[in-house]
């Protein structure tokens, strides 16, 4: 029996989230992460949020029964102290093809950064768009979109039930452009009008006719437990 059931959670707010906000806020061109993308912890509300997303996997009626999480240390933070709170233990697959995007010669640069010190690179993706432009050394969302396939297609062959995935807002969006066989136009349209909070949890279900999304971003877990929302948008390319 194939996986039923995906439950998709971004990492809870890191310390890098803080620090690209921050930049954005001030028009900065670099963002000052506290380490390079793959080391970079949760912020204190960040734990709080994985916390509380471990209540909620304890309230379930049924558990995941595995759980796949990039290797990026803010979402296997993010997953252990799930669920160490929720009391469960289900086997984990540390998976890096769950990583978050790789934006290689933009890597943590603002919008005005990238507009600053590549401006022929910002020109070239508002020309290819989002979705196929790839970054000097870096990925496009069509490349993540191929490594989540071959992801999928594993956990279907070693994996039943429910399936807790614990990754990045461009995993969880990308996620639903493979399950659902959205276009490119699309996604666009989705990405530009939701955000993935953090903490927050996708879910989708498997019928007969394939996959449906029962909800997207739930985030009442956190509002239960009185812990912070955090809205941080990833992926900074110079693409707001």
């Amino acid at each position: 029996m194939p996986i039923t059931t995906l439950l998709l959670v971004r990492h809870g707010e890191s310390l890098a989230n803080i620090a690209a906000s921050y930049a954005e806020a001030h028009d900065l061109e670099v963002i000052k992460a506290p380490a390079r993308d793959a080391d970079v912890p949760l912020s204190p509300t960040g734990i709080e949020q994985a916390t509380a997303l471990g209540r909620w996997l304890a309230a379930r009626d049924a558990p995941p029964s595995a759980v796949w999480v990039s290797s990026y240390l803010r979402a296997r933070q993010t997953a252990e102290l799930a669920l160490d709170e929720a009391g469960i233990a289900p086997p984990v697959r540390i998976d890096e093809r769950l990583r978050d995007r790789e934006l290689g010669i933009l890597d943590l640069l603002t919008s005005q950064g990238v507009q600053a010190r590549f401006p022929e690179e910002a020109a070239r993706r508002r020309w290819v768009g989002k979705f196929y432009y790839r970054p000097p050394g870096g990925e496009s969302w069509a490349d993540v979109a191929l490594r989540l396939r071959a992801v999928l297609d594993d956990a279907d062959r070693r994996d039943n039930g429910v399936l807790l995935v614990v990754a990045h807002d461009a995993v969880v969006m990308l996620t639903l452009y493979v399950c659902l066989g959205l276009t490119e136009g699309e996604l666009m349209d989705f990405a530009l009008q939701n955000t993935v909070t953090n903490a927050s949890v996708t879910t989708l279900a498997r019928t007969e006719q394939g996959w449906t999304l029962e909800d997207f971003s739930f985030e009442e877990h956190l509002r239960a437990h009185d812990v912070s929302v955090t809205k941080h948008e990833g992926d900074h390319d110079g693409s707001h």
